[in-house]
């Protein structure tokens, strides 16, 4: 509906094609460096910040010289969590734990024979049993030096490690991060280098609708791509190609934009 309205091929605000700002470019190029010695490496952020777009282009750059199998069901057994490496290292998962340990192990020796680096991702670490992720971290120390594990998780994830009782995994980081929120800057530029991608004028959004997503968005990234979508689509319905206040305010209105102060008055 967006792209017949306004003539354009591709769809606006998807994932496809987003460019990292500076922040989350540094992190990315932290992570890479990583790869190369052997490392276990944490990225923290509140819902929305991005996490996931890094974890894309880590998954997407250099596919020939950098391998990152992603395990997103963080809420398995360690057992669940070995067969689904497996499956993306495309190697056997039947029998028992330690058949499987042995196949990754002679599978990470031949990734650095053929002088590539692995990045293991843990999505949604924060949801995974710590000890689990024990097991896991237990299972690299045999891998070669050229891989890097990295967790991307909510900062309550921080919270678990600083217990005693799992200093044994804090000790072993080697670089933790936290994804920030999106200056008023960083939105208006995203937000731009959207419309640069689908081929539509800067001024398809007005100064004052920009800004109104940059406060109402509240640096989330997620955010802003919702409300910029919202607000397309409801300029579609008022037959215009200038998204103003009036749409943005329209897509506010709706009750999980509003705050729950709001919503009880």
């Amino acid at each position: 509906m967006i792209r017949a309205h306004f003539g354009i091929d591709k769809a606006p605000f998807s994932r496809e094609g987003v460019s990292l700002l500076a922040a989350q470019q540094e992190i990315f190029d932290t992570l890479r460096v990583h790869c190369q010695q052997g490392g276990l490496c944490i990225v923290v952020g509140d819902p929305g910040t991005g996490k996931s777009i890094l974890k894309e282009h880590l998954c997407e750059h250099d596919t020939k010289r950098l391998i990152a199998p992603v395990v997103n069901r963080t809420l398995h057994t360690y057992t669940s969590t070995l067969r689904i490496l497996c499956d993306a290292f495309q190697i056997d998962t039947n029998g028992r734990d330690v058949r499987c340990e042995k196949r990754l192990i002679e599978e990470a020796d031949k990734i650095n024979h053929r002088g590539k680096m692995l990045a293991i991702i843990i999505d949604d670490a924060h949801l995974m049993a710590l000890d689990a992720l024990r097991k896991l971290r237990l299972l690299l120390e045999d891998f070669p030096k050229n891989h890097n594990l990295i967790l991307i998780a909510q900062p309550e994830l921080l919270g678990k490690l600083a217990l005693s009782v799992n200093e044994d995994i804090k000790s072993r980081v080697t670089y933790s991060a936290t994804m920030p929120k999106l200056a008023p800057d960083d939105i208006e530029a995203f937000i731009k280098g959207q419309l640069d991608r689908v081929a539509l004028a800067h001024s398809t959004f007005t100064p004052e609708a920009t800004a109104l997503i940059a406060r109402s968005s509240e640096g989330a990234l997620r955010s802003t791509k919702n409300l910029c979508i919202g607000a397309m689509l409801e300029a579609v319905r008022d037959r215009t190609r200038t998204v103003d206040l009036k749409q943005v305010n329209r897509v506010l209105l709706q009750p999980h934009w509003r705050r729950r102060e709001d919503m009880i008055s």
